[in-house]
């Protein structure tokens, strides 16, 4: 794995040193370790990491609150939750606030390292999907306008779609963005 920019969020200090030294050995910068959900929020929003691992008992804001924050901030990243607990609602929260991996104190080198793994790898794949979910609306979109300006039927619009791509050495999705960028031209 990449040496990845990680911001630490713990209260305690002897396992904030612990999580800093161990993101270390494994060839990774830190960022922080912020003592509280608010100063986690200030690293964040600063300096701009690749990944947090956030403790969930945090003072103020708790690390799940505060993952959620950034990332309607857009300021997502992969999550790695760490805690004290393996309580299965903690364990839902930490899943429904987007959390890609969870780890119960203490934590050794080993579980971090497959938890960064596992968070990003996750991360990635929801990004991607988020990704092709728009391509296909914004598809849908451009098809509409051709077959409605142009009298097309559905498959003639997506072909027409596709041979535009094709020709200009374009992603589909870009040719639907530029044909719905230029819609007040294809109607009255």
């Amino acid at each position: 794995m990449a040496a990845l920019r990680v911001l630490v969020a713990e209260d305690d200090p002897v396992i904030a040193l612990g999580l800093v030294e161990r993101l270390r050995s494994l060839g990774h910068e830190t960022i922080g370790p912020a003592r509280d959900g608010g100063q986690a929020l200030e690293l964040a929003r600063a300096d701009d990491p690749d990944v947090y691992v956030f403790d969930i008992g945090l003072p103020g804001i708790d690390g799940l609150a505060a993952a959620v924050q950034l990332a309607d901030e857009g300021r997502g990243r992969p999550v790695v939750v760490v805690t004290g607990s393996d309580d299965p609602a903690t364990i839902e929260r930490s899943v429904a606030s987007g959390a890609g991996a969870y780890l119960t104190k203490p934590i050794d080198t080993r579980e971090l390292a497959a938890a960064l793994a596992l968070a990003t790898a996750r991360y990635a794949e929801l990004r991607a999907a988020r990704q092709a979910l728009e391509d296909r609306k914004i598809i849908e979109r451009a098809k509409g306008l051709l077959m409605s300006a142009l009298n097309l039927n559905e498959p003639e619009a997506f072909r027409r779609l596709q041979r535009t791509a094709r020709e200009r050495n374009l992603r589909l999705a870009d040719v639907a963005a530029r044909v719905v960028e230029q819609e007040h031209l294809l109607g009255p």
